[in-house]
């Protein structure tokens, strides 16, 4: 596995108080000149894609199909992290399944131009899925039953694992050190997530340990696109260790979608049933998650503007009651 050094953050100097704005340099000619700097010929077209996280970008070529450019969030990842998430696409792409793998340049998948970090992807098609259907639903649950084994191969050591600390502690933190929570909900905010992550940490020590593998990590239907030959990933940008429950419930908005998707994952790998009661910590755990990520990037233009909701108070209010919802389930 290659190394790569560390990059700094890159910021920008008439950011107040020295937020950072990390793509405020990443102009379509530097995103042009990087897929030419990595041996490819742009024809100057350009696409962004939907993505908040990174900046992800369609580029057609002059001879061949377009290539999809993806520039990491500078000091997100470490780049000892990207290269696990690499080699995990690359070893799933090996064994034939329907994954994205990065394109490799001289041997190195992750690559570097005028500061920002960045890796390149065959395009691949495809529109959303449709899983109202039991026969589609097994089908997810098939390739994500054949990703769990290759994942349970081996450990990431570099990309940490969804767990209390990650998805609760450090997402309140990083929302009570911003601006966005109202003074007047941050005493109440501050109280519901202490005792959010003691209830979390007293349900999952009493359902008792679980296995750990490699994970998609964000399986959501975004993550999927479609095709006439079935179902393919194109993300694996917050692969991390956890239970394989995890990449299962957030494509189940019903306990009978849940079943279909482990009737076709069971073809494949035994599902473990005693991991059934992670689903509302692990539901729980993402809802605060995503706020501290909001509450974390909102220095970036482009967040402001997508979640503008989320600089209310009446949202931050909500919010509270929310968890207010989740802490009577733990208890219930």
């Amino acid at each position: 596995m290659t190394a790569f050094p560390r990059l700094p953050a890159v910021t920008d100097p008439d950011s107040p108080n020295g937020d950072t704005a990390p793509y405020a340099r990443l102009s379509p000619d530097v995103v042009l000149d990087a897929v030419a700097a990595a041996g490819f010929v742009p024809d100057g077209r350009l696409l962004a894609l939907g993505s908040y996280e990174n900046r992800v970008y369609q580029v057609g070529l002059d001879d061949g199909a377009p290539l999809v450019a993806k520039f990491y969030r500078p000091a997100r990842w470490s780049d000892a992290a990207i290269a696990e998430e690499h080699a995990f696409a690359a070893e799933l792409a090996a064994a034939e399944l329907p994954v994205v793998a990065p394109i490799a340049v001289d041997g190195a998948t992750l690559l570097v131009h005028e500061g920002f970090r960045y890796t390149l992807y065959p395009r691949r098609g495809g529109r959303a899925p449709e899983l109202e259907s039991a026969d589609h639903l097994a089908w997810m649950g098939r390739l994500i039953a054949r990703i769990h084994a290759i994942g349970a191969r081996a450990r990431f050591e570099a990309r940490g694992a969804i767990d209390v600390d990650t998805f609760v502690l450090d997402a309140s933190d990083a929302v009570l050190a911003s601006h966005l929570l109202p003074t007047h909900v941050e005493d109440r905010y501050a109280g519901l997530v202490d005792d959010l992550a003691d209830a979390l940490d007293a349900r999952l020590d009493a359902i008792g340990p679980v296995r750990s593998l490699r994970l998609h990590g964000d399986c959501h239907l975004g993550n999927v696109l479609w095709t006439d030959t079935g179902p393919h990933f194109v993300d694996l940008d917050d692969a991390r260790m956890g239970p394989a429950v995890q990449d299962l419930w957030m494509l189940a908005p019903s306990r009978a979608a849940l079943e279909a998707l482990l009737e076709g994952y069971a073809e494949f790998r035994e599902p473990d049933p005693a991991e059934l009661a992670l689903v509302e910590p692990l539901r729980i755990m993402r809802q605060v998650h995503w706020a501290g990520w909001v509450a974390s990037r909102w220095h970036d233009p482009a967040f402001p503007l997508a979640f503008a909701h989320v600089g209310e108070a009446r949202w931050w209010e909500q919010h509270c009651n929310d968890l207010d919802d989740a802490l009577a389930s733990l208890a219930g």
